[in-house]
């Protein structure tokens, strides 16, 4: 079997980013640059005001406090340009351009006008509240490298910048199939042979928490013909496949010969991990990949987030691999059972060195209930029988921490 590192090197060495497209700014939300976003200007493109208040010369308020004759005035936005000569000020507002002759602005509630004469309490320090031409970044500067995923904030620079349209990575289409004769709808009444399918909203969840809202869910049988077929017609109108059940030994596990049969290349089905260990992985042609997950719902989650998710991201275009890996400390004594990698429901619980993590007990890898009241993982490395409260650890979130 191959070790998670390797199996985890060997896909993101297979996975190449899909064709970029171009996309109107509000449509690309959630998608990854294929281009770098510069800076179209100096910003801000002037020296600006930061507050409302008083745009004037430093020196004339040495001695405070002092009045002042008012001249003009600037709004954000307006051209105006009445010069600050010895003895006067311009009531400037928040975003406005600093008038010429000025170095300081004195925010209003240090002031008190009246009859066109302001009077300022205090002294006032040369570029007090004053945003500098530039001082954010200069023309030309790089803002948003190819790979950065579009949130919120980055749509704004991209805004900022005048980039109404922009270059993107087109995001991967999914399909999950749930195998297993035994699985029925979420709403279906069931018997006591019979399971609900889970892993399929699971997923579908899953991949839209982390941005990757095209996916299509359906189950498939535990026959070889019948699974050759929907496996053939899923893989050609999506990049990716994520396949549950069906990947180890047993009788009915026919994953791999019918991913082999549609053209796959396994390149590896096994992981020296738990929970976890049968996991499939198979490329066809035109950079499509196949994710053969076991059918229990924590191997399942395991496998999508330690090797699908950072595959999925990777064909999205990101520039780092998708999901992350926190240093945490534990906040609870953890017991493990050597052997290989295991990974350890966990939940978040903040500590006074930060980010901390208490292991969640769960029966087994099927333990879905366990898995409801866990924020992720921990990693515990092959060989490790037990950690120490305080011990640091690597943890791995299943979810966006708040």
């Amino acid at each position: 079997m191959i070790a998670p590192q390797q199996a985890l090197d060997l896909i993101l060495r297979t996975v190449r980013p899909l064709r970029p497209a171009v996309l109107e700014l509000g449509a690309a939300r959630g998608a990854c640059l294929a281009e770098d976003i510069r800076a179209d200007r100096d910003l801000p493109p002037a020296d600006r005001s930061a507050m409302d208040g008083y745009a004037v010369r430093a020196v004339d308020l040495a001695e405070a406090p002092r009045r002042l004759r008012l001249v003009g005035e600037v709004a954000a936005g307006s051209p105006a340009r009445p010069r600050v000569r010895p003895g006067t000020c311009v009531r400037i507002l928040t975003g406005a351009n600093v008038p010429p002759g000025a170095d300081s602005v004195v925010m209003v509630e240090q002031t008190e006008e009246r009859g066109g004469l302001v009077t300022f309490k205090a002294p006032a320090e040369p570029g007090a509240n004053i945003l500098r031409r530039a001082e954010d970044a200069a023309r030309g500067a790089l803002l948003l490298g190819k790979g950065t995923r579009l949130g919120a904030m980055q749509v704004g620079v991209c805004a900022a910048v005048g980039k109404a349209r922009v270059r993107v990575f087109r995001r991967p289409r999914v399909a999950v199939l749930a195998t297993g004769a035994e699985l029925r709808p979420p709403g279906a009444r069931v018997r006591s042979h019979q399971s609900r399918n889970a892993n399929g909203p699971m997923l579908r969840a899953a991949l839209e928490t982390w941005g990757y809202p095209d996916v299509d869910c359906g189950s498939a049988p535990d026959r070889l013909a019948a699974l050759i077929v929907r496996l053939r017609r899923a893989s050609a109108g999506h990049d990716v496949l994520l396949l549950t059940g069906g990947v180890s030994v047993g009788k009915y596990d026919f994953v791999r010969r019918a991913v082999e049969a549609i053209g796959g290349r396994v390149r590896f089905h096994g992981v020296a991990m738990k929970p976890g260990k049968p996991l499939l992985y198979a490329t066809l042609a035109g950079n499509r990949h196949v994710f053969g997950l076991p059918g229990n719902p924590l191997s399942a989650m395991t496998g999508f987030y330690e090797f699908a998710l950072p595959a999925i991201g990777r064909l999205a275009g990101a520039a780092a691999e998708c999901g992350w890996r926190l240093p945490a400390q534990l906040a609870a004594p953890l017991a493990s059972k050597g052997g290989p990698v295991r990974f350890v429901l966990a939940r978040v619980t903040w500590g006074p060195r930060g980010l901390a993590v208490e292991p969640v007990e769960s029966r087994s890898s099927a333990d879905l209930v366990a898995a409801g009241r866990a924020d992720g993982a921990i990693a515990v490395p092959a060989g490790v029988r037990a950690l120490a409260a305080g011990a640091m650890v690597e943890f791995r979130p299943w979810r966006p921490l708040p």
